[in-house]
This record gives structure tokens, sequence and C-alpha cells, in this order.
């Protein structure tokens, strides 16, 4: 064995996997492309403050689980570890106001460092959405559309279920914080070491606690909805209405608060019971300060984003198949039939057609290999070439479909 292996929490993306990840993200792109969605890449890192100041300093993203480090020009640096604050970071510094209302879609790596597990890396994946500049609930429940669509052309339909729940507009949150913080008080020796951290900091994170101690405990917690104001309460109720009429099934989780400081109102995951612990597979809701926060104007935010290495992990063997409508292999015996080969192969490819060309074995071998293509088109020809004793070259074509086989000559190969 080498000495020389991945990185713990990291893995490497080998051609079967990576297949896969790429299928995920063409059906999301495509899908959000439908919806009205242009695609944007951040950089992989920031300045530190984009993550620490959006994301909360005592958020377990930024308090556990980054990777921040000082560069050689003393700037203190973190790698992504979430797509949110890189796409508002970028549309406050290139002034994209102008260009409101905006829908961008992200797709790429993030990093945390995490206890590594199934479904959990340190290096992992993330496809996801921003709608800015849209206060209005419609663009809440637009974006759970266009997420319950995606779910649905992956065929993990039946597979989960949508949990929404709302933390409503800072007057609200105010009110539910005072509670919480003197229902929690009198227990604070009860509660998890890191949870006592958030009683004094940010209450409302003790409800994302994962700690079974803290679980128990807020079994009696007040709950938010019983301190939602009138404006909060319609726009949740707007938001339920849109999805009973497009027939998004869900699930109310008054528990569910998501562990990043951006949200207010409409907060939701989907989950699935397939995967362990690590069940989230897309999850998101509404940043209306978060651009203000980072120097911007005030302006409205709702997104989410889903965990690739999850959905592989989930619906690896029922995505949609992926075939090719043509595919050709090449097989050619003899040195002047080789390059003939690579020059035909060549040509094809330069006009869109895919070519594989086996360069090992005796012709038996090669259409083997060649009738193996077919688990990855509709309709597979073998191109075969032969070198012939007065240095010409003998041409086929074998339909794999309809198993025909007849000779061609060069000009009908490059008319295919």
């Amino acid at each position: 064995m080498s000495k020389y292996q991945s990185v713990r929490g990291t893995r490497d993306l080998l051609p079967a996997l990576k297949k896969v990840f790429r299928q995920i993200d063409e059906i999301a792109y495509k899908t959000a492309r439908n919806y009205g969605f242009n695609e944007i890449e951040t950089p992989i890192f920031e300045f530190s403050d984009v993550f620490h100041r959006s994301l909360g300093e005592t958020s377990d993203a930024v308090s556990k689980e980054t990777y921040t480090f000082t560069d050689r020009g003393g700037d203190s640096i973190t790698l992504r570890p979430e797509g949110t604050a890189g796409v508002v970071r970028s549309f406050v510094s290139e002034g994209l106001a102008q260009h409101l209302p905006l829908k961008l879609y992200y797709y790429g790596p993030m990093f945390r460092y995490e206890r590594p597990q199934k479904g959990r890396y340190r290096q992992f994946y993330q496809f996801g959405v921003e709608m800015l500049g849209l206060e209005t609930p419609l663009a809440d429940i637009e974006c759970l559309d266009l997420a319950w669509t995606i779910i649905k052309k992956l065929n993990l339909s039946e597979r989960c279920i949508l949990e929404i729940n709302t933390l409503g507009d800072t007057e609200s949150r105010a009110d539910y914080r005072k509670a919480l913080i003197d229902f929690l008080t009198p227990l604070k020796f009860q509660l998890s070491p890191d949870s006592q951290v958030r009683l004094e900091k940010n209450p409302m994170r003790i409800l994302d606690s994962k700690d079974e101690g803290d679980r128990k405990l807020l079994a009696d917690a007040p709950l938010m909805e019983n301190f939602l104001n009138e404006k909060s309460k319609d726009f949740f109720t707007k938001v339920i209405a849109g999805l009973k009429h497009l027939n998004i099934p869900f699930k109310l989780n008054p528990k569910l608060v998501r562990g990043l400081d951006y949200y207010c109102h409409t907060v939701f995951e989907f989950t699935t019971t397939e995967l362990g612990a690590q069940g989230a597979i897309l999850s998101g809701g509404r940043y209306d300060g978060l651009v203000e926060m980072l120097g911007g104007p005030k302006t409205a935010g709702v997104g989410w984003a889903a965990g690739v290495d999850r959905l592989a992990d989930l619906c690896e063997k029922s995505l949609p198949a992926s075939t090719e409508d043509i595919l050709f292999g090449f097989a050619a015996i003899g040195p002047n039939a080789e390059l003939e080969a690579l020059q035909l192969a060549s040509a094809l490819t330069a006009k869109n057609k895919k070519c594989i060309s086996f360069h090992t074995g005796n012709l038996k071998k090669k259409l083997e290999k060649i009738s193996k293509l077919t688990n990855d088109a509709e309709n597979v020809y073998a191109i075969l070439l032969f070198d012939q004793n007065d240095g010409s070259i003998e041409y086929k074509i074998k339909n794999f479909k309809t198993g025909e086989e007849k000779t061609a000559t060069k000009q009908d190969i490059l008319s295919l």
C-alpha cells in the first residue's frame, strides 16, 4: 500500500461515482435554467469575515468546523463551508443590486472540519439556488417548487419529505428568544456544554442541538408559532397555501430552526430516513438581512442547497437512464488500419459524435468490448478496419442493435 493516502474526510470521485455526480448536477442545472436561474461560481475561499459574520460566530460551522488559515499576506482566509455567503458577497462587491431580482444557481465543493462518517465528508459537494430582491412569499413557494421538481426528476419523491417551519421576523424572534431564555435558564446546567454556551449567545441554536439530553429538555419548550406577529403569520400562511396549491407534500416541524444565523421567516429541509443520522438532503430558507450584514443595500433573499454526496448515496441506482443516442466503437486490425481508425474517430468527434477506440486485443476481444457499450447508448455501431495485402484498408460497419454487418467506404463512415 502506498504511504500516500487521501486526507481523512476526503475521497476520490472515481469515474463511476463521478458519473452519478455529473448526472445529478446536470438534472439540477437544466431544471434551474427552466425556472429562469443563471449559473454563478464564486471562489473556493474568501476572507474569513464573509463566513464568520454571515454564519454567526456561535454556529458550529464557524466555531468548530471552518478551515481557516492565515495566508502569506497576513489575511485570514476560510475555505467556503457553504454557498450562500459567497454568492451574497459577490452580489455586494460586484454591484449587482441594479439587476434585481436575481435568480442564481451554483455547484461546487464545500469544506468543513467535521467528524467523517457516511454521508458527511470534510470536502463535500452542493448545488444550490439563491433568489435575491423578492420579499413576496411567492419567491419562497417558487424556490420550494424548484426543489420538489428536481427531487421528482431524481426519482426521490417517494423517499423524502419536506419539513417546514417559520422563524418569523425580527420582532417575533425577539419575543420568542426572551421566552426561550426564561424557559432554559433554570435548566442551564442540565444542558450540554455547547448548549450552555449557546444559551448566553444565541439560545435559538439550542433547538438545533443533536444532543439527546438537550432534545429531552426541549420537549416542553415554548414554540415559535405562539410568538408570531400578524405579519409573520400572514407570510407563513401564504407559503403553506402555495405548497398546497402546487400539491407539494410537507410536514410542519415547529423545532426546525436550521443551523445558520442569517435565516428568518421560512426555513425548511427535505429529509429521508434512508441515510441514518445524515437525513437532510436539501435545506434552506429566507435570509432577508444577510445582504445588509455584508455591507449591501436592504435586499430580500431566499434559497437552498442540496448535498450531492448524500443524493448520490440515495439515488445512484434509481437515477433516470442516461444514454447517448449513438455511440461508435472502433476496432482496427493492422498498423495502417489503426492509424486510419484514429483519423476517422477524430473526424467524427469533431462533428460531436461519441467515439471510443480500442487499441489492444484481437478482433474478438475488441468486439466484446464494443458490445458492452450498449449499456451506454441506444444505438451502438462497430467501425471495423482491416489492413489488406495490397496496402489498402477494408471498412465495415456493424449495427449492434440489429446485428447487421456490411462493407462500407471511408466516406460512408464520415457521413454517419
